[in-house]
């Protein structure tokens, strides 16, 4: 947890009650926002970023049972896990189990003595360690399943999941979507002459100069070996292009700083905007990593360090 204190929401219909206790979890370290009922609780953590609620069981309207089990209706929509502290009178165990299985993670009897209050909450913050360790954890490794170790960048399996989101949202709003596959020239040279260590330096040379060229919104993909593919949000051809023409300009200006030494290396470009047609979103993103690999094999064949724009998909050929 952050060393911020916790955020936590104390729901109490008695007003004596909820003064006395808002006081002892203030001076304990705690943010206490207070709420009334049930309906206003709910409203304010949907609005709120709580870590933490204390709510009494017996309250008119909303009931704080009926509140556990709203709330974790909605769990997935918060940012985080709310722990849950039910007060109750009701001490059976048919009742909390009642309690418990509605969403609490834990009761307290009323009125609730204050080191066992405190003592609870004390065992609520260890399970929002865990559960933002384990959040943490997961999202740590979800970017390393969709980030190339060498460079940094998206790999393939981001690239191919992506765009094709990208290409549906292009066309739900009209927007255009463009795409450059670029490739370094010679590349094999640079690793048999000067070692794969040089040739590493200059592939994360490459991916900086070419996120130093591009817009926040666009991002940059790992194809394979030394191929990158750019894809550019609201974009049209020419601008993607240009794009382009700024990356291979720098590329073949700028020597790439690398365990050998200062190397030139250019690179060969393909670009290609999406097709405003009516073929399937899938098909779309297909389609338009085909048309930038071939205008990018062309440049390759024509001579390379150069920028070649795709045919338009219309005119039967396949780049």
């Amino acid at each position: 947890m952050s060393s911020a204190p916790i955020k936590l929401l104390l729901v109490e219909d008695e007003p004596t009650q909820l003064l006395v206790m808002q006081r002892v979890l203030g001076q304990a370290g705690y943010a206490v926002e207070t709420a009334g009922d049930g309906e206003e609780a709910l409203e304010k953590i949907s609005n709120g970023q709580f870590q933490m609620l204390v709510t009494d069981w017996d309250m008119p309207g909303m009931d704080g049972v009926t509140l556990c089990r709203r709330i974790r209706e909605a769990q997935s929509q918060l940012p985080g896990y709310l722990y849950i502290l039910l007060l109750t009178s009701h001490s059976s165990t048919e009742n909390v189990v009642t309690g418990l299985e509605a969403g609490a993670d834990d009761y307290i009897s009323k009125p609730p003595k204050t080191p066992e209050l405190l003592a609870r909450l004390k065992a609520g913050q260890r399970v929002l360690q865990l559960e933002q360790s384990l959040r943490e954890a997961r999202d740590k490794i979800h970017q390393l399943s969709i980030t190339d170790p060498l460079v940094g960048t998206y790999n393939r399996r981001y690239l191919n999941d992506h765009l094709v989101q990208e290409v549906e949202r292009a066309r739900r709003y009209g927007h255009s979507l463009a795409a450059v596959m670029a490739d370094l020239d010679f590349f094999k040279n640079v690793n048999d002459q000067h070692g794969h260590q040089a040739g590493d330096d200059v592939l994360r040379g490459f991916v900086e100069l070419a996120k130093a060229s591009i817009r926040s919104s666009d991002w940059v993909a790992r194809y394979g070996g030394e191929e990158f593919v750019v894809v550019l949000p609201e974009t049209d051809l020419a601008g993607a292009a240009a794009t382009a023409e700024k990356i291979r300009g720098c590329c073949a200006t700028a020597p790439f700083e690398t365990t050998a030494g200062r190397l030139v290396v250019t690179a060969s470009f393909g670009v290609a905007a999406l097709d405003a047609g009516s073929v399937p979103v899938g098909t779309a993103a297909e389609a338009l990593l085909r048309r930038v690999d071939s205008a990018l094999y062309r440049s390759k064949h024509e001579g390379r360090n150069r920028v070649t724009i795709a045919d338009p998909p219309d005119t039967g050929t396949a780049g």
